[in-house]
């Protein structure tokens, strides 16, 4: 059986209660594969990143969809931080986040579960073929341009663990939201989302756009688990959640604070546009 989150951003939780960890969050039209059930909690499967976890079932719908790829392919999605989804039957608004998928989209209109939205136009992306590891290293350097662009319009976002919204993310919900807008559908944490792409073998090789992963050897020289991801923006600044969205320089060593100070610890560079 499959649901669909019709709420802008539903918390999944590590067990079936309020006070339980957050693991991540859906966003709005998201569809997933129920697992379990108990009279509150339902514990689900996100099909489009394989994330599982406890959500109240309050905030999920039940879909008669043949298939979740009604919902997740192609991917037209929201393309700036907030945008405003009306309702056509009863102008009730809905608030939508960045890289929230827009089923059935067609000229400013979308469904989800029967009901009809209207959406302006300017706050959506339309599809874009890509895949994460199809393409060489260097073969698309203007989109990496627009990926950098995107994540600069997150700055400033709080840092919320498990989040994956713009009031309100970590630093692999920052990446994963970012590139979804771009039809890239990374997994949902910084250790998966370094399975995928293609490796680029330093940072001197480093183009817009490409992801970079670290440790935390730098406080911990056994620290060997990949713990965060950003953007970098060029061979010298990265844009990552770390406290808030915010740019930081790095080199080969890692990030470093403006009084020079190494925060995080570099360990690859991949590449997925």
């Amino acid at each position: 059986m499959f649901v669909v989150n019709h709420c802008t951003v539903t918390p999944v939780r590590q067990e079936p209660s309020e006070g339980s960890e957050q693991l991540t969050q859906l966003l709005f039209s998201e569809v997933c594969e129920v697992l379990d059930r108990l009279p509150r909690w339902t514990k689900i499967r996100s099909t489009l990143d394989g994330q599982e976890g406890w959500v109240d079932f309050k905030m999920l719908s039940p879909t008669s969809s043949l298939s979740p790829l009604t919902y997740h392919l192609p991917a037209t999605t929201v393309s700036t931080p907030i945008a405003i989804a009306t309702t056509m039957e009863t102008g009730e608004e809905l608030m939508l986040t960045l890289g929230t998928r827009l089923p059935n989209y067609s000229h400013g209109t979308f469904e989800v579960l029967g009901k009809q939205y209207l959406i302006d136009p300017a706050c959506v992306s339309l599809p874009i073929s890509n895949s994460p590891s199809g393409r060489p290293i260097g073969e698309t350097p203007s989109y990496s341009h627009n990926v950098c662009a995107m994540a600069q319009t997150l700055l400033n976002a709080p840092y919320l663990w498990g989040g994956k919204n713009a009031m309100g993310m970590d630093c692999s919900g920052f990446t994963q939201v970012v590139y979804s807008v771009f039809g890239i559908n990374l997994l949902r944490n910084a250790r998966e989302q370094i399975t995928q792409g293609t490796v680029v073998p330093s940072l001197s090789d480093a183009q817009p756009g490409d992801l970079a992963f670290f440790d935390h050897a730098d406080r911990d020289p056994k620290a060997t688990n990949i713990s965060h991801v950003g953007i970098l923006l060029d061979n010298k600044t990265i844009i990552h959640c770390s406290g808030c969205v915010h740019i930081d320089t790095i080199d080969e060593q890692g990030i470093h604070l403006p009084d020079g100070e190494l925060t995080h610890h570099l360990v690859q560079i991949k590449r997925y546009l």
